[in-house]
């Protein structure tokens, strides 16, 4: 039997260090000048793998936003795994907004990055989709190199992570 080579396709955030973010965002919004007196909340659930910011108005919103997001960056969090949702309103003079942290490949881009892979025509090179993540194999390394620069170039809305390369 021919000896074939492959590596994975997945995507995720490392979800240590955006709590580390969020904490640090948390220390630094409550040391601003901006933000004496004004009640802010960010909060993080691991499990569900959201960040739910609460806060007076839109304007405080957008600020904790900003300094969320550069702690974030600072932290190497691919930010095309970070969904932002739309600000609504909460009780009270209030408003709320939710951040999704996007960790696996869904159904619909898995399909395009198989699509993508043979549409490129590399020779004999395979992807196939297996749960959150999509398989490409292929008979040399030279092969899958290709496609992983060809995937590299393409954008499809997530950040790519090739791993368990074999």
């Amino acid at each position: 039997m021919a000896k074939s080579e492959s590596f994975d396709i997945t995507t995720g955030c490392d979800l240590q260090e955006v709590d580390n973010a969020v904490n640090q965002a948390l220390k630094e919004i409550t040391g601003r000048y901006d933000f004496k007196g004004v009640n802010v909340e960010i909060e993080y659930d691991r499990k569900a793998s959201t960040i739910e910011i609460h806060t007076t108005d839109e304007y405080k919103l957008d600020a904790a936003w900003d300094v969320l997001l550069g702690r974030l960056i600072a932290r190497k969090i691919p930010m095309k795994n970070v969904k932002r949702g739309k600000a609504e309103p909460a009780g009270g003079d209030s408003v709320k907004q939710t951040v999704t942290l996007v960790q696996a490949i869904d159904s619909e881009t898995a399909k395009k990055i198989t699509t993508y892979i043979r549409d490129q025509k590399l020779k004999k090179v395979q992807s196939q989709i297996q749960g959150d993540a999509v398989r490409v194999s292929g008979p040399t390394r030279d092969d899958l190199q290709a496609a992983m620069a060809a995937l590299r170039e393409e954008d499809f809305g997530v950040e790519l992570t090739f791993g368990n390369y074999r």
